[in-house]
């Protein structure tokens, strides 16, 4: 089931399983859009190529998808941080299984949130985007798999290169696939794969960082 919400200026939508029941603790996904899906029509998130590929799985997690209604992400980055504490306190949310996923400007997003509060996620997938990846300790005990076409000239395929490379270079465990002859798209490669979402899925927080379990706590119930 999809419903649209707000949570302060964020309005985001929020996808549950058909059979979701009430007291049991889900996956949490959350998705970061790309620059094509700004604004405040948050109906325009509903077709997001993430919800159309996936729809088909039935997947057993929460999707829950905020709309940047400023230029980026980078632009209300505190409020985004907010956000995601807000639902990682969530009584319904499987705080070892909560993962971060999103392309283009999502992807960047992704790398920078996942570096901010890396003692939250269990596993990210970032698509076509770049970070600092000499700050790539910081995503050590997190899992990656990055997704990235060789033929992108919006953003270039070297950006996940040196991300992936840095990690593993820390003593992470980060894997890029770089889709041969796919442009700026290749979120289209990573959504259209189910055994991508079998592996994100398969994913459990690292308890040797430093967690922040008690810090984000917030155990308001779910609307």
């Amino acid at each position: 089931m999809m419903e649209t919400k707000q949570l302060g200026k964020l309005k985001y939508i929020i996808s549950t399983p058909d059979d979701y029941v009430a007291g049991k603790k889900y996956p949490l996904i959350i998705l970061l859009h790309g620059a094509g899906s700004r604004g405040y029509d948050i109906n325009t998130l509903t077709t997001n190529p993430y919800f159309l590929a996936t729809e088909p799985y039935h997947l057993q997690a929460i999707t829950v998808a905020p709309q940047c209604y400023a230029d980026s992400w980078f632009d209300i980055f505190e409020q985004l941080q907010e956000f995601v504490k807000f639902f990682y306190g969530q009584a319904f949310v499987d705080k070892d299984r909560v993962y971060l996923v999103g392309a283009s400007m999502g992807g960047y997003a992704t790398w920078q949130l996942a570096m901010t509060l890396p003692d939250l996620f269990a596993a990210i997938i970032p698509i076509c985007g770049g970070g600092m990846y000499w700050n790539a300790a910081r995503l050590k005990n997190i899992k990656v798999w990055a997704f990235h076409g060789t033929e992108d000239a919006t953003v270039r395929h070297e950006e996940s290169v040196k991300m992936v490379n840095a990690i593993n270079a820390k003593g992470g465990n980060a894997k890029l696939t770089s889709c041969e002859g796919v442009a700026h798209d290749s979120w289209n490669v990573a959504y259209g794969d189910r055994s991508v979402f079998d592996w994100l899925l398969s994913q459990r927080k690292n308890h040797n960082s430093d967690c922040a379990e008690n810090t984000y706590n917030d155990q308001e119930k779910f609307g």
